[in-house]
């Protein structure tokens, strides 16, 4: 095993286990052997085959996504920021997948994959969940990235569909969704497997408006024999609020509690609207203690929300009620830290108080939330035991100057222009800002002509056979000045 040293480290962010918290280190050492962190402290004096000067650097945990579709996202650059649909509330999730995702090509995934992972990766973020109906050389990209993955092979038992401006409909097929169910299983199996010791899996029901109930509880029922945790997209919409309602009589939360698919392991994307949210003027209140008292995690992407003018009621009252708060980027920009930002200032802002959702509440979740939501104790904290997942802040970088706290300065001011480099399960995976394991360029630049062609598609099968231009105008007019 190799062992490196950091030595005399201007600032750590320690994990402080009797307080279940980070706390800061000034001036400490820290060493990793292989992949495990073997010591935190004032002075390391053992062996060490690298050793690295700490000064001017901050060492962090490395972040911890709980929700992302990295793949199919990088799809709708430059589309779908400024896409809203008002006869749904005002999202444009359901427009944009009836319209778009099948003329994706599932060729081109795997660049989409890679390019959004090394975005991921110069944000800091070393442990992702990928929730993705599988594809060709999934497993592959992602023991190439070098990044710490969690595979969450997507199934469903039935389609949105639309043939109106304001109904979301379903197209029932069972038998492909059970057929996918099974293969899913194969997938996380698989990626538990693999030799790299980086892989695993999480059971991932798409949405539970397109999973029947009964194999909503199946899957629960084997990611709990098996050990994975399960994930699914629940009261993301007012549409899906309004249609659980309708189908069931409770609120999506209430309908995961009575079926007993709430509490630890599972994880809840993206749990913003509850019973409780100015969005539903439902009469109860329940949802948020629901999720507290069961210990379910909330995967909170502020990102897509607050494009259609809404967000989280609120960071800070989940927190309270003992939600397990883990942060996801879903979609693009995929910049973790720019999600953990929004995520406090939306917080306040929907409480009206600026001492709620601080700081720390919001890496904590990026960090340690996000690994307790996965059921794991050994990521998202520096403390001895734990993989050697690490980021190497450069705190003399003129936006984290003065680095009075560089926790705060980096989430609120430097973002990822301050992460020098990355470290997995105890190799660098970014060096001086430079991706090692990816080519993001590359990657990006293949994707270009792949979203041309997904435009170009739209019209054939839009039920109002509009253009892509229709749905989603460019900012501006494109003019010929001649």
């Amino acid at each position: 095993m190799t062992i490196t040293h950091f030595k005399s480290v201007d600032w750590i962010v320690a994990w402080d286990a009797a307080r279940e918290s980070h706390t800061y280190l000034r001036g400490g050492d820290l060493a990793f052997d292989g992949n495990t962190i073997s010591f935190i402290g004032r002075e390391y004096t053992g062996d060490a085959d690298t050793v690295i000067d700490g000064a001017g650097l901050c060492l962090m945990p490395g972040l911890v996504d709980i929700h992302a579709h990295p793949a199919t996202e990088i799809f709708y650059r430059g589309l779908r920021e400024d896409h809203s649909v008002p006869e749904h509330y005002m999202t444009g999730l359901y427009e944009r997948s009836c319209a778009y995702s099948a003329h994706i090509d599932r060729a081109l995934l795997p660049y989409g994959a890679e390019a959004s992972y090394a975005e991921l990766m110069s944000s800091g973020v070393t442990t992702l969940v990928d929730i993705t109906s599988p594809y060709p050389g999934w497993l592959d990209v992602m023991a190439k990235s070098g990044m710490r993955m969690f595979a969450a092979p997507t199934f469903e038992t039935s389609r949105w569909y639309r043939d109106n401006v304001h109904q979301l409909k379903f197209e029932e097929d069972i038998p492909k969704g059970e057929q996918a169910f099974a293969h899913a299983l194969d997938v996380i199996e698989e990626a538990r497997r693999h030799p790299s010791g980086r892989l695993d899996g999480v059971v991932a029901p798409s949405t539970i408006d397109k999973v029947l109930p009964d194999m909503l509880s199946e899957s629960r029922a084997e990611a709990s024999k098996r050990g994975f945790a399960w994930t699914t997209h629940a009261s993301q919409a007012v549409l899906e609020f309004n249609i659980m309602v309708e189908r069931h009589g409770v609120t999506p939360v209430q309908f995961l509690a009575e079926r007993d698919l709430l509490g630890e392991g599972t994880i809840l994307g993206h749990a913003i609207v509850p019973d409780s949210s100015s969005w539903t003027g439902w009469h109860s209140r329940d949802d948020i203690e629901l999720l507290g008292d069961s210990g379910t995690g909330v995967a909170h992407c502020p990102t897509p929300f607050m494009r259609y003018g809404t967000t989280m009621e609120s960071f800070g009252h989940y927190i309270d009620a003992g939600v397990v708060m883990g942060i996801g980027t879903d979609t693009i920009p995929h910049n973790f830290i720019e999600d953990m930002r929004s995520a406090a200032i939306l917080g306040r802002v929907a409480e009206h108080d600026g001492n709620t959702a601080s700081t720390g509440d919001v890496f904590h979740a990026g960090t340690a939330g996000g690994a307790k939501a996965l059921m794991r104790d050994d990521i998202g904290r520096l403390a001895v035991g734990a993989k050697a997942d690490i980021l190497v802040v450069d705190c003399m970088h003129p936006m984290m100057l003065p680095a009075r706290d560089p926790v705060r300065c980096l989430l609120h001011n430097a973002a990822d222009r301050a992460i020098r480099d990355v470290y997995i399960d105890g190799q660098q995976t970014m060096r001086n800002g430079e991706i090692l394991t990816l080519d993001r360029q590359g990657a990006a630049e293949r994707i270009v002509e792949g979203q041309a062609h997904m435009e170009a598609a739209v019209q054939a099968t839009d039920f109002l056979g509009r253009t892509s231009q229709e749905i989603a105008p460019l900012s501006y007019p494109v003019t010929d000045f001649d």
